[in-house]
């Protein structure tokens, strides 16, 4: 069984007919890391998943999930694994707390780890209030916080997810996002792969992106490192005191940064180096007494690579 890479994609290949979805593509996820698997539509992100949770079958290749093969031993293999792939189905008729009994007895678990693990999960999905009414009644980002819930039930230590914000309205994919920040916020090690072909969610939740393209590995490595951590980066800052010319010059004379400009009731900042300068930065803004509630990063650095990859493999 192996610990460092507790999900790997070895020499995937799915063929339908003539056409191939998923081509050769070998990939290990390092474990307790975020991992987004970024491409545009039809890129083979989906189906890899698939293939790793053992809902489809490969043409060839092998995955496998904390050294276990998955099609050889699925029982085993996906005994610690999460997954919310394509959009979640439920007994409608039900609740959140019938629900989540419903899968914990399937699971083989005792009734108080069920309740244990109810109350807690609930509350981590912003749900609580809600454990009680029918799931019919709830609108799609509801039901999703509820399919992110029973992904979590059985404390696994590897969650896959296929686009979870999808088809989502924008409060929707925010508060989504903001559950899934929380994902490792825990003592236990969890490892994630997350798919998606929205580049500010991969810059804004991941720390490892691998990009694929018709079905081909273009790129996978840390997030600074693929971008280069001696290039600019910029961060959108929000601040609590309406920011003015006077502060955007204060944080042009910090060390690292570049430029600052206001941008869309806010502060763009241009800075050198990765995500250890860009603490710094955060620490240099506290003790001048800038108040900052909001640091989010530009995915522009982000989108000109993931073009470049994408433009190049066509």
């Amino acid at each position: 069984m192996t610990s460092e890479y507790p999900i790997e994609l070895i020499n995937l290949r799915k063929e339908y007919g003539a056409f191939v979805a998923v081509d050769d593509l070998s990939l290990k996820i390092k474990k307790n890391s975020f991992t987004g698997l970024l491409g545009p539509n039809g890129a083979g992100k989906s189906t890899s998943l698939k293939i790793l949770t053992n809902l489809i079958t490969p043409t060839s290749g092998t995955v496998e999930l904390n050294g276990i093969n998955v099609n050889k031993n699925p029982w085993e293999a996906l005994l610690t694994v999460g997954t919310v792939v394509e959009t979640p189905e439920f007994y409608l008729y039900l609740t959140p707390k019938e629900t989540f009994r419903y899968l914990g007895q399937l699971l083989g678990m005792s009734s108080e780890s069920i309740k244990y693990e109810t109350d807690t999960i609930l509350e981590k999905v912003k749900m609580t209030q809600w454990a009680d009414k029918k799931l019919g009644t709830f609108s799609k980002g509801m039901r999703q916080r509820i399919a992110l819930g029973q992904a979590l039930l059985n404390n696994p230590d590897i969650i896959i997810l296929d686009e979870p914000t999808s088809g989502l309205d924008p409060r929707g994919m925010a508060e989504m996002r903001e559950i899934l920040k929380t994902l490792r916020s825990g003592s236990k090690e969890l490892t994630v792969l997350m798919s998606s072909h929205m580049l500010h969610e991969v810059s804004d939740l991941c720390d490892h992106v691998a990009m694929v393209d018709h079905g081909k590995l273009l790129v996978h490595d840390e997030i600074d490192k693929i971008l280069g951590d001696s290039e600019s980066r910029t961060v959108i800052v929000k601040t609590v005191e309406k920011a003015d010319n006077s502060i955007i010059e204060k944080i042009s004379e910090l060390s690292n940064v570049v430029n600052a400009r206001l941008y869309d009731n806010g502060i763009e900042i241009r800075f050198k180096g990765g995500k250890a300068e860009q603490m710094d930065l955060f620490n240099a803004l506290a003790d001048l007494h800038i108040t900052v509630y909001s640091m989010s990063e530009d995915s522009n650095a982000l989108e000109n690579k993931y073009l470049s990859l994408i433009k190049d493999s066509r």
